[in-house]
């Protein structure tokens, strides 16, 4: 089988993959390249995700593209705003005419003898294989299972007689109007879904382990709003963009530097939001340090307002059994419930599983580094598009994408054919990829490369430092090796 060549592969039609296309055609214009998309719509997590009240749990101003301004008046926007966003950008710079959808990637082979990946990928709905290489392999596929999210083995959930659905999985047949709905869970997903279904149903109540940090913000940004019709869009977007993201880098640097007070004033806002319920505020004091796990964001506090007019509410506990009825909890207190939602989070899946090998050995990416927090380390021409935990992933997905045009533009100027991050130190140590507490990453660390203890393998999850060394930084460091075909 011959395989079908292009410069650049890019793995995955999300929001970073057409980041990804745009940046390829812009700086790497002489470049061929292709898309391939497993499934058949562009938007990866925003086409995939249907579940009520999806939305952004970032400002869409550091979500969006910083070369397609967001003119939504809404800065937490809901989920078809936000495909909508992601196709029209797809559609205005051509960057659709690449995408070859229900291509699901398979595995990709490096030879060194001819500088090539060779990636063997299954098309249509009869799964025929079908060969492409390339130079440079490019994977924007996220971070989690599309197929397979995660949900506990909850004892005795045959025995209920009603509705249990993962969030993932949501279809426009669930019925919840005028039902008691129990949401599992306490994370960016159920704080979304608890207000929405409070909407229409009876009465929902958020069932958690442990309470969360979770921070108010306006879903207008007011900055935004005194610049739309005094300066350009381009400039308004930019300086809504910039403030935003100074905001976010100061509010995580100061909840590490200074926990106890962060703790105080996130927990303070929303007692005060809660000051009429005292008993619901207990709900939302966590015992871990913030950004131990990610904040979540209500806008308008949303999900406080549904406790305080009664349609929903919060307990604390955990689950002994499902039962016909509803769920049985340790405390012995019952929950009736006619739906049960199992907002418990997702699967971690690195390259959206697809199967490496170098030379003809397989590659275990957890014995690699992660170089810049982009490539892996002894692993040639393969980036990867990984975004923030700390703060917006787009923001990092377009670093990334510079990066790797640069280093492209870089290979054709000397006359590379492949380039390879070393890990040549002995002394530098391997840590975990991420330093986050959150259940998933416990779950799935094992299955990504480490970071290493300085750069430019240290994993920073700081824009003003990856600027730097993405954008700025010479590509020739010492740390990537470059080679001739």
């Amino acid at each position: 089988m011959e395989p079908t060549y292009f410069d650049v592969l890019i793995i995955g039609a999300g929001l970073s993959g057409i980041s990804a296309g745009y940046h390829l055609q812009t700086e790497c214009p002489t470049k061929t390249f292709a898309i391939l998309e497993g499934r058949e719509a562009l938007g990866g997590t925003w086409d995939l995700f249907r579940y009520p009240g999806i939305r952004s749990d970032s400002d869409m101003y550091t979500l969006g593209y910083s070369f397609k301004p967001w003119t939504n008046p809404k800065s937490i926007a809901d989920g078809s705003s936000i495909l909508a966003y992601i196709q029209e950008t797809a559609q205005e710079f051509g960057i659709d005419r690449h995408i070859r959808f229900r291509h699901r990637v398979e595995r990709a082979a490096w030879s060194s003898e001819t500088s090539r990946w060779t990636v063997d990928v299954r098309v249509g709905p009869d799964a025929e294989l079908r060969r492409y290489s390339c130079s440079f392999l490019y994977a924007c596929a996220g971070y989690y299972d599309y197929e397979n999210p995660y949900t506990p083995d909850f004892p005795g959930r045959s025995r209920f007689e009603g509705r249990v659905v993962h969030p993932q999985f949501w279809t426009d047949d669930i019925d919840y109007e005028g039902k008691k709905v129990v949401v599992i869970g306490s994370g960016a997903t159920a704080v979304t879904l608890v207000p929405e279904l409070s909407k229409r149903a009876a009465h929902v109540t958020m069932l958690q382990r442990s309470p969360t940090y979770i921070v108010s913000a306006p879903e207008r940004d007011p900055l935004a709003d005194l610049l739309r019709d005094k300066v350009p869009p381009k400039a308004a977007y930019s300086l809504t963009r910039w403030k935003n993201v100074l905001v976010s880098m100061a509010l995580y640097n100061y909840c590490r530097r200074f926990p106890d007070e962060a703790k105080a004033l996130i927990v303070g806002q929303v007692e005060r939001q809660l000051r009429d319920s005292p008993r619901a505020a207990e709900h939302f004091r966590p015992t871990y340090k913030p950004w131990d796990q990610r904040l979540c964001l209500v806008p308008n506090g949303d999900l406080f307002g549904a406790i305080r007019d009664g349609v929903a509410s919060v307990v604390t506990d955990h689950i002994e059994s499902f039962t016909a009825t509803g769920i049985r909890l340790k405390s012995g207190k019952e929950l009736d419930a006619d739906l049960i939602v199992t907002a418990t989070g997702l699967t971690m899946k690195f390259l959206g599983g697809i199967e490496l090998t170098v030379d003809g050995v397989k590659v275990n990416p957890n014995d690699k580094l992660t170089y810049k927090g982009m490539m892996c380390s002894d692993v040639p021409n393969l980036a990867l598009a990984i975004g923030y935990t700390n703060a917006s992933w787009t923001l990092k997905c377009d670093l990334t994408s510079e990066y790797v045009c640069r280093l492209i533009n870089h290979m054709d100027e000397h006359g590379y054919a492949s380039c390879v991050p070393r890990w040549n130190d002995p002394a530098m140590k391997a840590e975990p990829l991420i330093a986050l507490d959150s259940g998933y990453f416990h779950r799935g660390l094992h299955l990504y490369p480490k970071q290493g203890s300085a750069a430019p393998f240290r994993l920073y999850m700081n824009y003003a430092l990856d600027r730097i060394a993405l954008r700025h930084a010479p590509v020739t460091d010492g740390s990537m090796e470059f080679s001739k075909a």
